[in-house]
């Protein structure tokens, strides 16, 4: 499975990105799907995710801020990011989840992970 992250960059604070995150070479629509930050000098932390099913579960540090969402048809999965700040500054990564156990905030629980897009918020 590859994932390719897209659509960060340097914004205000308050302002909105979405992400993208393309999946190719597997069955995209069995997986759950997650976005984790690491900002620098920090470790990864997860930030949302969405199961096969459509359920969705999200940090609380985000929550009324971002959604995440996928299109199976399209075999892509998106981070819309608003009310950004500056704490949100990090590289963003999409990963996927082939297992259906265990705790989908977990970074050892995603057996695939894109490359990242950077997320930039200006003061």
């Amino acid at each position: 499975v590859q994932l390719q992250a897209s659509g960060g960059g340097l914004v205000q604070a308050g302002g909105s990105l979405r992400l993208s995150c393309a999946a190719s070479g597997g069955t995209f629509g069995s997986y759950t799907m997650g976005w984790f930050r690491q900002a620098p000098g920090k470790e990864r932390e997860f930030v949302a995710a969405i199961t096969r099913s459509g359920s969705v579960y999200r940090a609380d540090s985000v929550k009324g801020r971002f959604t995440i969402s996928r299109d199976n048809a399209k075999n892509t999965v998106y981070l819309q990011t608003n009310s950004l700040k500056p704490e949100d500054t990090a590289v963003y990564y999409c990963a996927a989840r082939t297992v259906y156990s265990g705790s989908v905030g977990s970074v050892s629980n995603y057996a695939y992970w894109g490359q990242g897009t950077l997320v930039t918020v200006s003061s």
